[in-house]
């Protein structure tokens, strides 16, 4: 019935310290086409309370987020099983469900637990997965976000994004000596945030590297902009650039080893630079008089996309990093910046301007169709979920930013915000898959 997955789970970021407001997940779209899924609550067989985290909630919370299934309500199920012998699939089909989910939490010995699950097609009883996880008291939310994940790929066929993290920039205080910012790591639904690099000066720009253990961003603690590398796990930081003028907008190549930066240094107007990672070495890849800005690789790691007014407004053009001249991509509007490549390579997102408001857009690479997917007043820096399902992104809400997402196709609408008043949350990032 089952086969033992054995998952190292690592949760623990260093030094990290501050606490922060949890942030709320609101559904303000759904898709009409989700599927109904159910997810019982996890019998707790271990001696003594349960533990706070509710595995079947973070469950059925993730895959009600990613558009494509909705979770039923507790308070629906007529019963509630935590064994594959006491299920009563009559009982299911009743309520529409198509999919089930039951589990148990179980001593596993030096106080750590195995949770087992299993995943059953109601209409054939089929059992679809079925597994065992061994996990620790501390990793348990973790935990329930690996399961979802094996749970969305076994159903849709894609690798789920629930287990990664997301990073984002967080802005407290009223202005002058009493602002605060914070760069941010928060697991993807936004729960355990916790704070990375911390200043009084403004903090821009975070990007991810491949194997998620660094951040690059752009910090203007000693009063003007240098862009630095951070292990997240050890604190360890390390200055990439602070050269005259500008260092802006850095961004990790697919392997890892190169950074493309935004410079000023000569002739003085923004250009797009590649550092070597291993040497430092600068690499120019435009030298147009534009303004040249925010890059964003392939995934194939060959080509950049970036931002430029080279044409009379910012549009985003490719180049190849092998040389050539860039190569106009968007023609749709006055306005669109900030892009953002799918991982298969075929879907653009960015920031659009339509009627003077700034949305989210995606575009097909291939038929050059462009589909506006928010509708807000002031959404921007959009970035792709690493399975490319999902887009979070910053939105204007109540005056303050906050933390959004979209699907891919603009049907699923979701708001991240902090229960905290006075908190603006700014350029969201999403991480990559862990290897954990």
């Amino acid at each position: 019935m089952f086969r033992r997955l054995l998952l190292i789970v690592i949760v623990t970021l260093l030094p990290l310290t501050a606490s922060h407001a949890i942030l709320e997940i609101k559904i303000t779209q759904g898709a009409n086409t989700a599927v109904p899924v159910a997810i019982v609550p996890f019998a707790w067989q271990v001696t003594g309370p349960p533990p706070t985290t509710d595995v079947a909630a973070v469950i059925g919370a993730d895959l009600t987020r990613s558009g494509r299934f909705k979770a039923i309500p507790n308070s629906a199920m007529l019963e509630r099983p935590s064994e594959a012998s006491a299920v009563n699939f009559t009982n299911w089909r009743v309520l529409g469900v198509n999919d089930l989910v039951i589990g148990r939490i179980k001593p596993a010995g030096s106080g750590n637990y195995q949770v087992e699950f299993q995943l059953f097609n109601v209409y054939t009883g089929q059992q679809l997965l079925g597994l065992a996880v061994l996990t620790t008291p501390g990793a348990l939310r973790w935990t329930a976000h690996k399961i979802s994940d094996l749970i969305y790929q076994k159903l849709t066929g894609q690798r789920g994004a629930f287990a990664t993290r997301i990073a984002y920039v967080e802005v407290s205080g009223q202005g002058g000596l009493d602002r605060h910012y914070a760069l941010v790591v928060a697991d993807s639904d936004g729960y355990s945030p916790q704070t990375v690099f911390s200043s009084n000066e403004p903090i821009m720009s975070p990007a991810w590297s491949p194997d998620g253990k660094y951040l690059a961003y752009v910090s203007f603690e000693n009063g003007l902009p240098a862009i630095y590398m951070q292990n997240i796990y050890t604190g360890k930081r390390e200055l990439l650039s602070d050269r005259p003028g500008l260092n802006s907008a850095p961004a990790f190549s697919p392997d890892g080893r190169q950074l493309a930066l935004v410079l000023s240094s000569s002739p003085g107007n923004p250009d797009i630079y590649v550092m070597d990672l291993a040497s430092r070495t600068l690499r120019r890849i435009t030298t147009s008089a534009a303004i040249d800005t925010e890059p964003a690789w392939s995934p194939d790691g060959q080509s950049l996309y970036f931002t430029s007014d080279r044409g009379g407004s910012p549009q985003i053009y490719k180049v190849s990093l092998s040389g050539g001249t860039p190569q106009r991509v968007t023609f749709d509007g006055s306005y669109n910046a900030r892009a953002g490549v799918t991982p298969d390579g075929r879907t653009l997102v960015m920031v659009h301007r339509e009627n003077g408001l700034l949305h989210i857009a995606a575009m097909n690479l291939d038929s050059g169709a462009l589909l506006t997917l928010t509708n807000g007043d002031l959404d921007k820096s959009p970035s792709f979920a690493p399975n490319g399902s999902m887009i979070i992104y910053e939105a204007d809400y109540g005056g303050r930013g906050v933390l959004a997402e979209v699907s891919v196709d603009g049907q699923v609408r979701e708001r991240l915000s902090e229960s905290q008043s006075g908190v603006s949350v700014h350029a969201p990032v999403w991480g990559p898959f862990l290897s954990q």
